[in-house]
């Protein structure tokens, strides 16, 4: 029986439009997607700063000492079929491409043979674009669940190694909020208001040119 699964994904560049072929490691250990900063400086990638670091932390909860992540890849992800966008966080991975942890496990459910190594896309959310499916074509709605997974990998990523920061700041907005105004909490809340808008599946990336003055 295998130990690893590895994908040859294609990852194309939402500016220029070209693609690579990437090997990508399927980790149910690591949370999140991962691309290593020297793939991504090899293929030159466009590098988003990110508003905030994000502090990655190990096993133990301890820092890791490579420090924070403090950039991003935006790119469009093929496989066999499957197609999406995604942001990607640079780290240094060492031999490894790309990771794709259990947050996209957990969105996509992939079918995977443990013996072969195959992995079939068959169980995707409708959010996926151009994802393979079953010979009679059955087109079906994401489920509760399946919507609730896939925004919580798109949307909470931000609050990634600030768990104290928003406990703490939900317990002051208890003491401040009368009761029957907490189901509105998000509204008082300081974490909530630094966060960026919901990102979409239809949002794409605006490029000024380097003469532009706002």
């Amino acid at each position: 029986m295998l130990r690893e699964v590895w994908l040859n994904i294609g990852v194309e560049k939402v500016d220029t439009h070209k693609d690579v072929i990437i090997k990508a490691l399927l980790d149910s250990g690591t949370m999140g997607m991962f691309i290593d900063r020297q793939t991504a400086a090899r293929h030159r990638f466009k590098l988003q700063k990110l508003e905030r670091l994000l502090v990655v932390r190990n096993v133990d909860g301890t820092n890791n000492s490579r420090g924070a992540i403090t950039h991003q890849v935006e790119c469009n992800v093929f496989y066999k079929g499957h197609m999406e966008r995604m942001r990607m966080d640079i780290y240094d991975l060492g031999k490894t491409e790309v990771i794709l942890g259990m947050l996209w496990l957990a969105a996509h459910n992939p079918e995977i043979n443990w013996e072969t190594g195959e992995v079939k896309m068959m169980r995707c959310p409708p959010l996926c674009g151009g994802r393979s499916q079953k010979k009679e074509k059955v087109k079906r709605l994401a489920t509760e669940e399946e919507e609730k997974i896939v925004h919580w990998v798109i949307d909470n990523k931000e609050d990634w190694g600030r768990e104290e920061e928003i406990e703490e700041d939900h317990r002051k907005i208890e003491e401040m909020v009368p009761k029957k105004f907490l189901k509105w909490r998000k509204v008082f809340g300081k974490v909530e208001s630094e966060r960026m808008p919901k990102r979409k599946i239809w949002d794409h990336a605006i490029d000024l040119k380097e003469t532009f003055k706002p």
